[in-house]
């Protein structure tokens, strides 16, 4: 007879194992992943970090800082005391450049400005007046100098004055009957001395400085060095230069010396008549010149300013030191 304990139902009880361990078995994948990218980047920084020059490190750093609205204040502060905000231009790294835009108002015109504009045009014109009668002075010296005898008188006919923009102009000129100059030559005659020392004498107590310019007539002129028109007319232009400094006129008053060779015909029409060779003495002006309207009005007659344009352009004929 079997037993009771022979009966009992067996149980067998099964531990499911895994679970634990299934939800650890693929997490240092993942991390190990991450740190593999984390690697790769860091190396990829630090290659280009090397491949890059300054320039481009500078444009990347200021592309990738944060932008935000800059404030500009002025004043005491406060939220109302002049603070604006900048909107275009604004600094956005201490290496940016920092531009500023402002509108300056126009100055004033003289005939706007308080203090007098007329009265300014006013002293302007009483010194162009002056400077203007100081030249007629000095023409009328040099004239009464050349009439004292008649070897002077004679060589009056080489003696051309008038007035241009520039100011009072003194020239001597070759005529077909005689010259200033032997023909090539750049040391001045005897008489073209003896006038250049008529001149200085003339203008010596003027405050002026002087333009003195040499030139030629379009006949070429050549050496077998090269030596031609240019380099005659400004060796001429000096030498009278050393002569009006002989003759007592400072260095000073020298303002420049010139060599035009052809290129300031007197008589534009016939490049080859001997006045185009001559000497121009020109005593600038310190004054600004006035219009020649306004000169008319002022008691320039417009006869007598037709005379003397007639005179400055007459090609040939007797000399203008007499009054028109």
């Amino acid at each position: 007879m079997a037993s009771k304990d022979d009966n009992a139902p067996i149980i067998i009880k099964k531990k499911k194992k895994g679970g634990h361990g299934a939800h650890h078995g693929g997490a240092w994948k993942v991390a190990y992943a991450d740190f593999v990218t984390a690697m790769m980047a860091f190396f990829l920084l630090m290659w280009l970090i090397n491949a890059t020059t300054e320039e481009q490190k500078t444009g990347l750093a200021d592309y990738f800082s944060p932008t935000s609205i800059s404030q500009s204040s002025s004043g005491g502060g406060g939220m109302l005391a002049g603070q604006t905000l900048s909107t275009e231009g604004a600094l956005v790294d201490d290496r940016a450049p920092v531009a500023m835009t402002m509108e300056v108002p126009a100055p004033p015109s003289r005939r706007d400005d308080a203090g007098g504009g007329p009265d300014d045009e006013e002293a302007l014109r009483q010194q162009a007046e002056a400077e203007d009668e100081s030249f007629e002075n000095a023409a009328e010296h040099l004239r009464e100098a050349l009439s004292l005898s008649p070897e002077l008188e004679e060589l009056s006919r080489h003696v051309e004055i008038d007035q241009t923009e520039e100011g009072l102009r003194i020239q001597l000129v070759d005529r077909d009957e005689g010259t200033m100059f032997p023909s090539g030559g750049t040391e001045p005659l005897p008489r073209t001395q003896e006038l250049l020392t008529l001149v200085s004498n003339a203008v010596a107590d003027m405050p002026n400085k002087l333009s003195v310019k040499g030139h030629t007539d379009a006949i070429p002129f050549a050496s077998a060095n090269g030596y031609g028109n240019w380099e005659l007319s400004t060796d001429r232009a000096n030498a009278s230069r050393r002569v009006l400094q002989r003759a007592g006129l400072g260095s000073e008053r020298i303002a420049q010396v010139v060599g035009m060779a052809d290129q300031d015909l007197l008589v534009p029409d016939d490049p080859s008549h001997p006045r185009n060779r001559r000497i121009s003495i020109i005593l600038l002006r310190e004054a600004p010149p006035q219009p020649l309207t306004n000169r008319a009005a002022e008691g320039r007659t417009p006869q007598r300013q037709e005379n003397e344009n007639q005179q400055r352009q007459a090609p040939a004929g007797p000399s203008i030191l007499g009054r028109d």
